[in-house]
């Protein structure tokens, strides 16, 4: 597969899980998208179990295809594949959240796993900031490090469930557990475009 196909794996991914997570929640009676978790959707006993660990793995899926292409393109152009491995780190946990469902154990495990993948947006802005270049895709990458940053801490507010913070925000936590999803993906998206972009004016020079 050509280098070019498989960094539209990486928007590829994004459009799955968005379009999937959405299908899915209309499964379960009463889920909340506002109130609920995403792992409720495939939670043991569940309706969507089984299709939401297949829509879990075929993103892990797109996600080792999309690294791939991020990997090739790195070498080819003398950038840090450091991204890319990074990308890796989270399409192993994704399909581990699938495979096992809440409550197993390990569940938990995968998901705290994938705060290691969240971090792949700020690799690209950390190891390609060199390059001129890529100011664009190194912009667009620290922003969205601060997004997914942001979605963080908001996230970990779960541990504090005494806090002002929870208070204002535990009504609505499916919100707020799918704005870390939502900034992740979007960068993920945005860069498999942005590296499209520029391979297809790189090519039309020559």
């Amino acid at each position: 597969m050509m280098p070019s196909h498989r960094l539209a794996f990486g928007p590829l991914a994004a459009l799955l899980l968005c379009v999937g997570l959405i299908g899915l929640a209309t499964m379960v009676p009463g889920y909340s998208a506002v109130r609920q978790t995403v792992s409720e959707i495939g939670e043991v006993g569940s309706p969507a179990r089984a299709p939401f660990a297949i829509l879990l793995c075929a993103t892990a899926s797109c996600l080792l295809i999309f690294a791939s292409g991020v990997a090739t393109w790195a070498k080819l152009r003398g950038r840090s594949r450091w991204p890319a491995l990074f990308i890796l780190l989270m399409a192993a946990p994704a399909a581990g959240v699938g495979v096992f469902a809440y409550p197993h154990p390990l569940h938990n495990v995968f998901g705290v796993g994938e705060l290691v993948g969240y971090q792949a947006p700020l690799v690209v802005a950390l190891t390609w900031r060199r390059a001129p270049e890529d100011r664009t895709v190194v912009t667009f990458s620290a922003w969205m490090a601060g997004a997914v940053w942001i979605a963080i801490l908001a996230n970990l507010s779960t541990f504090h469930r005494s806090g002002a913070l929870w208070a204002a925000i535990g009504p609505y936590y499916g919100l707020v557990q799918r704005s870390l999803f939502a900034s992740w993906f979007v960068w993920c998206a945005g860069l498999g475009f942005l590296l499209l972009r520029r391979r297809g004016a790189q090519a039309q020079r020559w």
